[in-house]
């Protein structure tokens, strides 16, 4: 448990809503060329595409409480 505030927390929840906007833009303009693939192909790359970004969270998560990466 922490006595004092740590910077790394509001950073850190700005840093998250930024990376997650420009992911979900990124994905958003991917989107246009994914489209015009099979249904079958479109549930994997979206399967895949909605699951990737979480991979990196634990580790963030980490670094905001610990100042640690992983």
């Amino acid at each position: 448990m922490r006595d004092r505030p740590t910077w790394r927390i509001p950073v850190g929840i700005l840093g998250l809503l930024t990376a997650l906007a420009v992911y979900a833009l990124a994905v958003m303009w991917a989107s246009q060329w994914i489209a015009g693939l099979h249904v079958g192909f479109l549930t994997v790359i979206y399967l895949v595409l909605g699951v990737a970004w979480l991979l990196p969270l634990r580790n963030f998560l980490i670094w905001m409480e610990t100042g640690r990466w992983g």
